[in-house]
């Protein structure tokens, strides 16, 4: 009876992770690739997640090459551009909206969190230097 009842706790955990595997692959795949798109100012991509984060032709990546120069690591802290406390998410939307003269995103929006996962993505392994920034 034990027997019966441990081989179908692990058939089932065995079918569990298979099921994840076949299904989850290819959207991790294509959500990471959507995050590098929508950074580098792909307009389909723009288009497909409803937001317009630019309207100079300005990417992030012109002035973040590989997410660079944004720190995400050092946030919430205070911002003189828009005096205030604020988060990396709030920092988005003001590049969005100011130097970009884009639309302001939904802060718990796909896009926000396509932008905020890459930039924590393309910072992963950088040198924490609190304080200096």
């Amino acid at each position: 009876m034990n027997r019966t009842r441990y081989v179908r706790t692990l058939l089932g955990v065995f079918v569990g992770v298979l099921v994840l595997l076949l299904t989850s692959g290819g959207n991790r795949a294509m959500a990471h690739k959507e995050k590098h798109l929508l950074f580098h100012g792909d307009g389909a991509t723009e288009k497909k997640l409803g937001v317009t984060l630019s309207k100079t032709g300005m990417a992030c990546a012109m002035c973040h090459p590989f997410g660079s120069d944004n720190h995400p690591y050092e946030f919430p802290k205070f911002q003189e551009q828009i005096n205030k406390f604020a988060t990396l998410r709030d920092m988005i939307n003001w590049c969005i909206e100011k130097p970009n003269e884009g639309v302001k995103i939904d802060p718990d929006g796909d896009a926000m969190k396509a932008l905020e996962t890459y930039i924590y993505w393309s910072n992963k392994g950088s040198k924490l230097d609190p304080g200096r920034h």
